[in-house]
C-alpha cells in the first residue's frame, strides 16, 4: 500500500490536540485494511519522524436522526479505523502546514 493509500487525515480535535502537546501522540484516520507496521512506515515516510508506538482502534458505526419540514430523517455515520500514534522525544509533526 501506498502513504496515501494509508493514512486517510489526521483527526483534529480537542482531544488529540492536548495529546500532541503532552504526550507526543498524534490521531488518524486510517485504511480499514492497514496495520500496525504499515501505519508506522506511512508516518515516518510521509513526515520524515521516527514512531515509537502506534496504537489502533475501530470506531463502530452510529446511526444519526435529524429533524426535517418532511419529518425525520434517520441515516449512518460508517465505521472507521483510527490510530494512534507516539513520535519520538524532541519530534513533531506539524499537521496545520497543509491546510
Amino acid at each position: 500500500m501506498r502513504f496515501s493509500d494509508v493514512l486517510i487525515k489526521p483527526i483534529l480535535t480537542e482531544k488529540a490536540n492536548a495529546q500532541q502537546e503532552k504526550l507526543r501522540r498524534y490521531a488518524f484516520k486510517v485504511s480499514r485494511k492497514a496495520n500496525k507496521l504499515e501505519i508506522k512506515k506511512a508516518v515516518e515516510g510521509f513526515y520524515g519522524v521516527s514512531v515509537i508506538d502506534v496504537n489502533t482502534t475501530v470506531v463502530p458505526a452510529k446511526t444519526k436522526v435529524r429533524s426535517t419540514k418532511a419529518g425525520m430523517v434517520q441515516g449512518r455515520k460508517p465505521a472507521y479505523k483510527k490510530a494512534l500514534v507516539t513520535v519520538a522525544e524532541g519530534e513533531s509533526i506539524d499537521l496545520y502546514a497543509n491546510i
